[in-house]
């Protein structure tokens, strides 16, 4: 499959495969669950969602615990991840895609998108905020590395693979429908419920005349 950027061919090769037994395990789970207990106890009415980025599901199967009923849905750029993404939420659920390719067809109530901005080249970042926006229909969950200026960082030993900046604040610029509703940091150093140094942003979609 011939992609847009490097960083696409990169997380769908072997680093992505290697990146998936960093990231799971029971510890991991109770971790994502305290994390989301927090960043959506001010979203309501969340039965639908869609994930950017979901990997092998860690964060769904989080959510589930939170809300058992929720469908759920994934877009995953790497085989092996979006393999095992098929066990955690129904395989019809799992969009085996770049993000940078994705159209919406429908709307869900919450689109999430936790620690893969970081990884989209700059130039490509209008994109995924454009699906990000069409796919939902009042949530938008993004939990990032965060800088007040856009700013790379060497990732593992790589160059041009990690890249922090104001997401949240680029998206509320860009779309005026989009309101903050509740923010926070996890700390990896929290000595009950680490995560890896996330800040959150919680935005809410809004209809003219400041109706949800």
């Amino acid at each position: 499959m011939i992609y847009k950027t490097e960083q696409e061919t990169f997380w769908s090769g072997d680093f992505g495969d290697a990146y998936i037994d960093r990231n799971t395990g029971p510890r991991l789970l109770a971790y994502n669950l305290d994390f989301f207990a927090k960043a959506l106890r001010h979203a309501s009415g969340v039965r639908s969602m869609i994930e950017f980025g979901a990997n092998v599901g860690m964060n769904l199967r989080a959510l589930q615990l939170l809300h058992p009923e929720q469908e759920q849905w994934g877009i995953e750029i790497n085989q092996q991840a979006a393999s095992e993404l098929a066990v955690a939420i129904p395989p019809a659920h799992v969009m085996r895609q770049s993000i940078l390719d994705f159209v919406p067809q429908r709307q869900w109530d919450l689109a999430l998108i936790k620690t893969v901005l970081i990884h989209i080249h700059p130039e490509q970042l209008s994109t995924v905020y454009e699906a990000l926006y069409r796919s939902a229909r009042r949530y938008i969950l993004v939990a990032e590395y965060y800088n007040p200026a856009p700013v790379e960082v060497t990732y593992r030993g790589h160059a041009q693979r990690l890249f922090k900046r104001d997401f949240a604040g680029e998206l509320l610029d860009t779309y005026p429908d989009l309101r903050l509703v509740d923010y926070g940091f996890a700390y990896r150093r929290d000595p009950v419920m680490p995560q890896d140094d996330i800040t959150w942003f919680l935005l809410e979609k809004f209809a003219k005349g400041g109706a949800a």
